[in-house]
């Protein structure tokens, strides 16, 4: 388990129940246990225990029976979750060719334990396939790509 700051825990459920709250924050505009409990997965009596911590450390505003908000500090945290997210999805899905559903989950397993640089770098990579193969053909990289993936072997115009 990790720490944002001294006495403060984090880890894999504490990002799942940020970044679920941020998402249903953002499709519904509020966000309520039983929604949370049925995108988590869990028990509405687990959701109200986590809120407890998550409101005690300040990135939630919770009172029983209200509607749940995020503060900006765990909003900021929520969206950078998403972000990696986000990334990591991608490269799942649009690098690696894995299908969407699998490539989403995961992701969702994969952004707990990269580390930032890790992180960073499946970024620039993915701006970089975009932005160079935009000019020299992405399209052509991304078959052969998919022919090497299907066959195992390299398809003949990358034989050296």
């Amino acid at each position: 388990m990790g720490r944002l700051s001294k006495g403060v825990p984090y880890g894999k459920r504490f990002e799942d129940y940020l970044e679920a709250m941020y998402i249903l924050q953002k499709e519904k505009g509020v966000v309520r246990v039983r929604d949370l409990a049925r995108m988590l997965r869990v028990k509405p009596p687990s959701v109200v225990e986590q809120l407890e911590k998550l409101s005690r450390y300040g990135f939630v505003l919770y009172e029983k029976g209200e509607y749940i908000r995020l503060t900006e500090k765990g909003e900021g945290i929520a969206k950078e979750i998403l972000k990696k997210h986000e990334a990591l999805r991608r490269f799942l899905r649009d690098i690696l060719m894995v299908p969407e559903e699998i490539a989403d989950k995961d992701a969702c397993y994969m952004e707990h334990g990269l580390h930032e640089i890790t992180l960073k770098r499946i970024v620039m990579f993915l701006e970089f396939v975009n932005k160079h193969f935009k000019l020299k053909g992405k399209m052509v990289f991304l078959e052969r790509l998919k022919y090497y993936y299907e066959h195992g072997e390299l398809p003949d115009e990358c034989k050296v």
